[in-house]
């Protein structure tokens, strides 16, 4: 009898402790809206702007002058005045070749002028004295006109005699190879010793220019008619960043348009123009181009992770006053980077949720915190 009795008072005992339990925790807090415990959250403050508007394209980095070095003479190497990877200027040395040929050659041909004026000279002075005697008609008229035509040919021959001297002067001054452009040598062909000729196929090194420096990116073919509107009024500028997006390396302006687009991309090739004074862009580097289009004014900014996305609409959660949750639905037509520009839906200085969205709906109660404030229990110190 005891025993029964004890059962049933154990069974009563158990039904009832759940229950109270979960009341006593019903009223220290629980997650219902109305004095339930709040979801913390980390806000951002909506603020007025100006939210520059880029057109994105990929694209990679061209030289503007790339020069194969080339001998115009045949000879051997007698001295390569430049070291690999070197800056140089144009008309600075480079290559020296042997002169000695041409220098002999130069010489040969001064001398076969020297006694071709003598010959000049000689007949000169017969022609002179064969129009006197044939003026006192002591020898016949065809003998003067023989003179007159062998002045006129040694003349002749004499003229000849001056451009070999001047092609013997040329190939002496191609005997030093310059740099015909200002840019960057690279890796050398030829080493000092060897023989090359003017018919070789590969060059002795290559120059390439790097300052100006051009970036030739691709555009959808969409966006063609608004920038060679805009391209009339203005220069548009261009932000060359790194492969990830992150690293601003040069800014430049637009230069050119291609003639044609790309039916199997639907993109327009565009042509940029950087100064690249530091040399930061590098011939067939990959960057991304950033076309500055247009600036939207006074627009409302927050942060890209605010917006929300469902099958009806596009919203963000607004932290009221009163530190409730509201579902704000919202237009936003513009992203850039990390932040987006609110067409409607949401006024300056308004507080939208950026992180802790998953446990919001609305009128959920909310613990905020801004960014850029510290975590409860952290200690800022400020120097």
């Amino acid at each position: 009898m005891w025993m029964l009795l004890l059962c049933v008072a154990g069974g009563a005992a158990y039904l009832w402790y759940p229950r109270t339990e979960g009341q006593a925790s019903t009223q220290k807090g629980g997650s219902d809206k109305s004095g339930g415990r709040s979801v913390p959250v980390v806000a951002s403050t909506s603020r007025r702007g100006d939210m520059p508007v880029y057109l994105p394209g990929l694209g990679s980095v061209t030289a503007f002058n790339t020069v194969t070095v080339r001998s115009r003479v045949d000879g051997q190497i007698m001295k390569i005045a430049f070291t690999e990877g070197q800056l140089v200027k144009e008309g600075d040395l480079l290559i020296e070749i042997d002169p000695r040929p041409f220098q002999v050659m130069l010489e040969q041909a001064e001398a076969t002028k020297a006694r071709d004026v003598a010959l000049l000279q000689n007949a000169l002075v017969d022609q002179e004295r064969y129009k006197v005697l044939f003026g006192q008609e002591a020898i016949p008229k065809q003998q003067l006109d023989t003179q007159l035509a062998t002045v006129a040919q040694y003349q002749a021959t004499i003229k000849s005699d001056q451009a070999a001297i001047d092609n013997a002067k040329l190939q002496l001054i191609y005997c030093k190879i310059t740099s015909p452009l200002t840019g960057r040598i690279g890796l050398r062909l030829v080493d000092q010793g060897n023989i090359i000729h003017a018919t070789d196929v590969n060059g002795l090194v290559v120059i390439t220019q790097l300052q100006p420096i051009a970036v030739i990116f691709n555009i959808a073919e969409d966006s063609l008619p608004a920038v060679r509107k805009k391209m009339q009024t203005e220069t548009l500028h261009i932000d060359a960043y790194d492969r990830d997006l992150k690293k601003k390396l040069a800014q430049g302006k637009l230069l050119t348009i291609d003639n044609q687009i790309d039916q199997s991309t639907g993109t327009v090739r565009f042509k940029g123009q950087f100064e690249n004074e530091d040399n930061a862009l590098f011939p067939n580097q990959f960057v991304n181009a950033r076309l500055l289009l247009d600036m939207r004014r006074n627009a409302v900014i927050i942060p890209t992770a605010a917006i929300q996305h469902s099958a009806q609409s596009t919203f963000v959660y607004v932290v009221k006053a009163d530190n409730t949750a509201e579902v704000r639905t919202v237009v936003s037509t513009l992203t850039e980077g990390d932040e987006a520009a609110v067409d409607s839906g949401l006024e300056p200085g308004e507080n939208v949720v950026i992180d802790g969205v998953d446990k919001l709906q609305q009128g959920t109660k909310v613990s905020m915190r801004l960014t850029g404030e510290p975590l409860p229990g952290h200690k800022v110190t400020r120097g």
